[in-house]
């Protein structure tokens, strides 16, 4: 997928509306999770990835900061994400549960 004419979204745009099951695009542009939900706003919020499973069945919630994810709009209007981090990276990250607080 050539993310060059993406548009990127605005700080303003970075909401549970918009990223919740979008999906997440690693270093080589394979498909490696999907947003499940965002824990703050704005610069210091983190998301919640779902990494690996099958239809949401058997994926690893593991938290991100914001920060790590380039989030854009495709020519449809479809909203993705692209980070550095590839599928193996996150799946060895320590499992987030929404009790825990993320701690960068």
């Amino acid at each position: 997928m050539d993310h060059a004419n993406h548009v990127r979204l605005l700080p303003s745009e970075l909401t549970s509306d918009v990223l919740e099951s979008a999906p997440i695009y690693g270093p080589n542009d394979e498909k490696i999770g999907s947003v499940s939900h965002l824990h703050g706003s704005g610069p210091d919020s983190s998301v919640v990835v779902d990494v690996g499973g099958f239809l949401g069945i058997g994926a690893k919630p593991v938290a991100l900061p914001i920060q790590d994810l380039d989030v854009m709009r495709d020519e449809s209007g479809e909203v993705h994400a692209v980070t550095r981090w590839t599928k193996e990276q996150l799946k060895d990250l320590p499992e987030h549960t929404d009790d825990a607080k993320f701690s960068g």
